[in-house]
């Protein structure tokens, strides 16, 4: 039998591990943009974030201001600090965008998203569906004798544990909206 032997001060970790275990660590952060409302603003920003390879993991836009034709766009991604600074920097240069907020340094924000939850089930877990969502405020805005479609509105934590939930009970499908923020306070 061979015996391996590891030498004193070497690393017992994969040699697959690549990971610099002394870079930053990815953080989440939730980015408000206002931008003129015009055809392809929505296809540059998110040119953006592919071409350098920067994933979303929420997002949502909407018209904001009718006479101004401004639209806001909330992006929910994740990076190091300095990849976020390079993504606001990289925003704030789009000749379309007017401003870019991180609402996650600003101070506190009130995130909130819409999600719809259709579940299919019978017997007890058709009670059990009903008693979650009233424990979780989720109106039923659709039933048959077969399913249930919930309505939610909640942080993303609270719309994934509810998800989370149902699974066992039927879940069948989720359509969720994005999360839309405002940072807090009267500025």
């Amino acid at each position: 039998m061979t015996e391996l032997k590891i030498k004193k001060g070497s690393s017992k970790h994969s040699a697959y591990d690549l990971r610099d275990p002394n870079a930053a660590a990815e953080e989440r952060h939730t980015l408000a943009v206002l931008v003129e409302n015009e055809p392809g603003v929505l296809a540059r920003v998110i040119g953006l974030f592919s071409g350098r390879g920067y994933n979303i993991e929420s997002l949502t836009v909407a018209e904001v201001d009718h006479t101004g034709h401004r639209s806001r766009i909330t992006i929910v991604t994740t990076g190091t600090p300095a990849v976020i600074d390079q993504i606001k920097a990289q925003l704030g240069r789009i000749v379309v965008v007017y401003d870019v907020h991180d609402l996650t340094v600003e101070g506190h924000a009130v995130e909130r998203e819409l999600a719809l939850f259709k579940v299919a089930g019978q017997g007890n877990d058709r009670i059990e569906a009903l008693r979650l969502a009233e424990i979780f405020r989720a109106n039923v805005v659709d039933s048959t004798l077969e399913s249930f479609i919930f309505e939610m509105t909640g942080t993303p934590g609270k719309i994934d544990a509810f998800a989370e939930l149902m699974r066992p009970l039927g879940l069948v499908e989720v359509a969720r909206t994005g999360v839309a923020a405002l940072s807090r306070g009267a500025e």
